[in-house]
């Protein structure tokens, strides 16, 4: 059964139906606005057509009309919403939700923006939404993305894509897919040695927060890195040789040997557990002197929100940098409060990039990857399993390890959600899944091979995604 509606979304129902009918299923729709009697996109099939004014705004009689169908077909509207529904299709939506029936919407669920991913009134609950050449930003970004139901997209004949660093580039963001990740993941040379595959310096773990540097030190030994230097409190000494023992330990409090150990570094993740006392604002701030590409995360970006160092757009002026707030530090280092970032994050995440002259990664559902120039990046392999102390400390380590390893600083933050999603997803510990077990599985992630599969049997399916967890 599908719900009809007046506009291109409603003829894309039509055509759906028509092409069943024509397969022999028996189909039937019902008009939720006005559409011609002899549809031309009906092409002479006779479908069974019954105008929603024959039901009224009785939720009785729409369940009567809903009752028999085995698959509703949401054709409502499409992306050109900005509102809430009207009453009319609003009637529809509640109808849909309540049938407890499955719901395919076409391009995106009725009553989402597709844009920003807001739900501003009555929206359909999708078991699987299929979008027409590609997913809609929207569809991706919560609170949308919880109505969307499985994802998958399909090719319908749109011409090739320009290039995305070009002007004019009609897109504003990319999906990171296996596909994605694949062309871009740095790769080891037959003749190589540990210095010519990245040297890493990680300023992690203050007192009584080792683990934090252990995670994300082990993370980027894992993503592939060749040499890591460890700097930390010295009370941490033990703890980081015996649980790192491939890790070179430096004494955060001894400048001198920070400062050798900055020029022999490909690249700087500062951060993790490293608090926010005198001891780890000098360190930081002699890692800051340099131009190598650093990653800062956690109490690096509290203590730049505090002023307590230089603002990530002095920072960026002399190196390249990726910052990698969760929503609490977001708001700390910019203007923008809580409220604004859950209602607009891509919107937000591009103009702190913007106004910073750096790479961001704002982690959240999905996490996003902004840039001053080029297209947003959305992840599309994270998951709630993740929502646990300590991944972020991974992500450090993996996105670090790929900086360290020649990656620029958005394609490294890329890649980072990347191979510590699919890590995640490796294990299958659902939400018993702790740090460590992603940190197991990147090596699998790393070896693994190809452009992503899906077991649907049908030709031009071009992405994948299951409903969200």
């Amino acid at each position: 059964l599908g719900l009809v509606g007046s506009g291109n979304n409603g003829g894309d129902a039509l055509v759906l139906l028509r092409t069943l009918a024509a397969r022999g299923r028996p189909v039937r729709a019902i008009l939720v606005g006005e559409r011609s009697d002899g549809d031309a996109l009906l092409h002479g099939w006779d479908i069974a057509r019954t105008p929603d004014t024959a039901l009224g705004d009785d939720p009785a009689a729409w369940d009567r009309a809903l009752a028999g169908a085995a698959v509703l077909v949401d054709g409502l509207l499409g992306t050109g919403l900005s509102g809430a529904p009207r009453a009319r299709q609003a009637t529809a939506i509640a109808a849909m939700n309540r049938s407890e029936r499955p719901v395919v919407s076409l391009d995106v669920p009725t009553g989402i923006d597709s844009d920003t991913g807001a739900v501003p009134g009555d929206a359909v609950r999708a078991r699987v939404t299929v979008a027409f050449g590609f997913p809609k930003l929207g569809s991706l970004l919560h609170p949308a993305r919880e109505r969307v139901g499985r994802l998958v997209a399909v090719e319908i004949g749109f011409p090739p894509l320009p290039d995305p660093h070009v002007e004019g580039f009609p897109f504003g963001a990319t999906l990171i897919t296996p596909a994605w990740a694949a062309a871009r993941r740095p790769r080891r040379g037959g003749e190589t040695h540990k210095n010519r595959v990245g040297a890493l310096l990680l300023l992690a773990g203050s007192e009584g927060m080792a683990g934090a540097a252990v995670l994300a030190a082990r993370a980027a030994f894992r993503a592939g890195v060749g040499l890591l230097r460890v700097v930390s409190a010295p009370e941490n000494r033990g703890i980081l040789q015996t649980a790192v023992p491939e890790a070179i330990f430096l004494d955060r409090t001894d400048p001198e040997a920070l400062v050798r150990a900055l020029a022999a570094s490909d690249a700087v993740v500062a951060g993790p557990g490293m608090g926010t006392d005198d001891e780890a604002v000098a360190a930081l701030r002699v890692l800051l002197d340099s131009d190598v590409p650093l990653l800062l995360d956690a109490d690096a970006l509290n203590l730049m929100g505090s002023g307590r160092v230089p603002p990530a757009a002095e920072i960026a002026r002399g190196r390249p940098l990726l910052l990698t707030p969760h929503p609490g530090e977001m708001a700390r280092i910019s203007s923008f409060s809580g409220d604004e970032l859950a209602s607009g994050r891509a919107r937000i995440a591009r103009e702190v990039a913007t106004e910073c002259g750096c790479a961001l990664l704002l982690k959240g559902a999905p996490s996003l990857v902004a840039s001053p120039s080029g297209p947003l990046l959305v992840d599309t392999v994270g998951s709630s399993d993740l929502a646990t102390a300590g991944m972020g400390d991974v992500l450090s380590g993996i996105a670090g390890s790929f900086l360290a390893q020649g990656c620029v600083p958005v394609e490294a933050a890329a890649l980072g959600l990347y191979h510590g999603g699919s890590a995640a997803a490796l294990a299958g510990k659902g939400s018993g899944l702790v740090p460590s077990d992603v940190v197991e599985r990147l090596p699998e992630v790393l070896l693994a091979e190809g452009c992503g599969a899906t077991e649907l049997g049908c030709a031009g399916v071009t992405f994948d995604q299951d409903a969200p967890r």
